[in-house]
């Protein structure tokens, strides 16, 4: 799969039709440059566990060293390809792979020279 395949489908939230993912609008990370967000769905929508975004890292940028306070985060990686750190691990992030970062744990991810796609799960919520 691919960002164009992935924007040419829609969400749907207890099986209720709520938006196409392409009318959803990117935003520009709060702290990194180069890294783009587009929130499927936050945690009002979800009786307050979970949250999900997908994340845009354009070539040879980084979502720096961070760290989610009691929040677990799973990324699935879309397209793409870089490098993602957990902790003291390094794991290599292309198509297909997916990685948990526990709750209160460090983590950063850098994207190759073709940028990186992911989708980002949070619980409880990110937002």
């Amino acid at each position: 799969m691919n960002l164009t395949d992935l924007e040419n489908n829609t969400i749907f939230i207890n099986g209720e039709k709520v938006d196409e993912i392409s009318n959803i609008k990117w935003n520009n990370h709060p702290k990194f440059s180069g890294v783009f967000t587009k929130t499927l769905f936050t945690g009002k929508d979800s009786s307050n566990n979970l949250s999900a975004m997908i994340i845009k890292i354009e070539p040879n940028h980084e979502i720096g060293d961070h760290i989610h306070k009691g929040k677990y985060e799973l990324h699935e990686i879309i397209s793409g390809y870089g490098i993602g750190i957990v902790g003291d691990k390094k794991i290599e992030y292309k198509a297909g792979v997916v990685s948990l970062i526990p709750n209160d744990i460090r983590h950063s991810v850098k994207a190759g020279d073709n940028g990186i796609i992911l989708l980002a799960k949070f619980t409880p919520p990110l937002n």
